[in-house]
């Protein structure tokens, strides 16, 4: 990993699980694959009340994996690109909420802040949070809960963990340092019949609280010395990233196709499956998304894509003709702009239109020479020098030479310009990266600077909370409302406004990754 991505690791793991966490975190993703006696001291941390804990939050998360060596110890490895991804947990839980309302989006929540969780444990854990937000006397049932986390499983959103798996009841040696977990793929999506017969919870005050916790206890207590395990023990439930970034996928290039052509296209080239997916997304490689021409989905699509010239359309490739043929839609890249991700960076525009201009020009012809860059781009020739020395000096352009004579001579040598796609965007892609850990450094320093003022606030809003509870008058909360001063109030919304444009502003960063990052594995890909 390079040092931004490094960085921005750290500063993942530190704002999300604490310093313990992310100061092994760190280390693992520096160092590679360690053994637990050299993370214990390299790190200075204790073993027990430390070191174990953190790996088990790591591995928890999906974000530290294990594997047991030949000599017998265990190995523990940082999965550096999932530690990354938790910048675009905002994202997964928005497409969450799109497809499957508030239910689905309160399921991916919970699974993303803990990592694994059991079908039975979620849904009562959600099925609370979203009767807290009813009327009174309106609950949320568990079995309208189990409904919606039925679909996202069976659309693939989320995925049964990896078990450890049976053993006999007598084993003929000594267990294992390390227990190796399985998965059949026939079973990953597979939801286990449960039962679950309830409505959610409202959370108590005061002395019922109490009360509560006292009876919960005693619960808890008769159920493991008498009753059996719930029926979904053991079987834990984790996110599909990866069919979160197939849907990302599938939406850009709907987009793609939208911008070039018009909305009616980018309706047809939605892909198979769509109409039967609330994703609209579709269970094919990452190559291509494939609709047989005659599928009932798309009648019409498949008729104008077949009267459709294959130079005009790019996007949408057809082979064989059993049936009307088969239509594949491609999202790799080609030399003449047209696929999904194939400008990944569609101008320099930081640097002005001009520049925007020469770069767009050396996209579409590949190689030219100065001159020919002033006259196709039609600037004049020490403007066109300025821009191109511009885009040489950041890494936009390169410069190609192809000498007459084997001396090389400068007077008997051709300099072509030149885009070099894939290392532009891996460019682009750094930059980024050092972007978002700017941000987040930054949101940090806001937050830091206004502490005092925040958790008075905090402090003014529980005040508040309590005493409406318990039926305070209004000039008993108005008294408790003016502890903050009005130059306060205005130095509160400052920081929330702040606030606020930098979490939009690591979204749209965390955007534009993707797209990177899905055309760099797009180009690699390639045969």
């Amino acid at each position: 990993m390079t040092q931004a991505e490094i960085k921005l690791s750290s500063l993942l793991l530190q704002e999300h699980f604490g310093e313990i966490v992310e100061k092994i975190g760190t280390f693992l993703i520096r160092t590679g694959p360690q053994p637990l006696r050299l993370i214990v001291s390299e790190t200075g941390l204790l073993l027990d009340q430390q070191v174990k804990k953190a790996l088990c939050v790591l591995i928890q998360h999906n974000l530290v994996s294990y594997q047991l060596q030949k000599r017998g110890f265990v190995e523990y490895e940082a999965q550096c690109r999932r530690v990354l991804r938790i910048l675009r947990y905002p994202r997964y839980i928005y497409t969450a909420k799109t497809l499957y309302s508030d239910t689905g989006e309160l399921l991916v929540e919970e699974l993303l802040l803990n990592g694994q969780m059991t079908m039975s444990a979620l849904v009562r854990k959600v099925a609370d949070r979203l009767t807290e937000t009813m009327e009174d006397g309106k609950v949320m049932e568990y079995s309208e809960v189990c409904s919606t986390f039925v679909r996202l499983a069976d659309t693939h959103f989320v995925q049964r963990c990896p078990m450890v798996p049976e053993t006999p009841e007598t084993p003929k040696g000594p267990p294992p340092p390390a227990p190796t977990l399985v998965i059949n793929e026939k079973d990953m999506y597979l939801v286990p019949r449960l039962s679950l017969v309830g409505k959610g919870k409202r959370r108590r005050s005061g002395e019922e609280e109490e009360e509560e916790a006292e009876h919960k206890a005693k619960r808890l207590k008769q159920d493991e010395e008498g009753s059996e395990p719930p029926p979904d023990d053991g079987i834990y439930w984790q996110v599909n990233l990866e069919r979160f970034h197939q849907h990302f996928r599938d939406q850009a290039i709907v987009s793609a196709v939208a911008n070039r052509m018009d909305q009616v296209w980018g309706s047809l080239q939605r892909p198979a499956g769509a109409s039967q997916c609330p994703a609209g997304a579709s269970q094919h490689p990452a190559g291509a998304s494939q609709c047989p021409a005659g599928a009932s989905q798309h009648p019409a699509g498949a008729s104008h894509l077949s009267l459709l010239p294959p130079p005009q359309l790019e996007f949408v490739g057809k082979s064989g003709d059993s049936g009307g043929g088969m239509f594949t839609v491609s999202i790799l890249w080609e030399p003449s702009p047209g696929p999904a991700f194939s400008s990944p960076f569609p101008s320099c525009s930081w640097f002005g239109s001009r520049c925007a201009r020469i770069f767009r020009l050396l996209l579409r012809k590949r190689h030219l020479e100065q001159k020919q860059v002033e006259d196709f781009a039609m600037i004049p020739a020490k403007e066109a020098k300025e821009m191109l020395y511009k885009l040489l000096s950041q890494n936009f352009v390169a410069l190609q030479e192809i000498p007459k004579t084997p001396d090389h001579a400068p007077s008997r040598t051709f300099y072509l310009y030149t885009v070099s796609v894939a290392s532009t965007a891996r460019m682009l892609l750094h930059r980024c990266y050092k972007s978002v850990a700017n941000l987040i450094e930054r949101r940090q320093y806001e937050t830091r600077e206004n502490k005092r003022l925040l958790e008075k606030s905090q402090r003014v809003e529980a005040i508040l909370a309590s005493m409406q509870a318990t039926g305070a008058e209004a000039t008993q909360l108005q008294e408790i409302e003016e502890m903050i001063t009005a130059p306060e109030r205005q130095q509160l919304e400052t920081l929330k406004r702040n606030v606020n444009k930098i979490d939009a502003s690591e979204n749209q960063v965390d955007e534009t990754i993707f797209v990177l990052e899905s055309f760099i594995e797009s180009t690699a890909k390639r045969p």
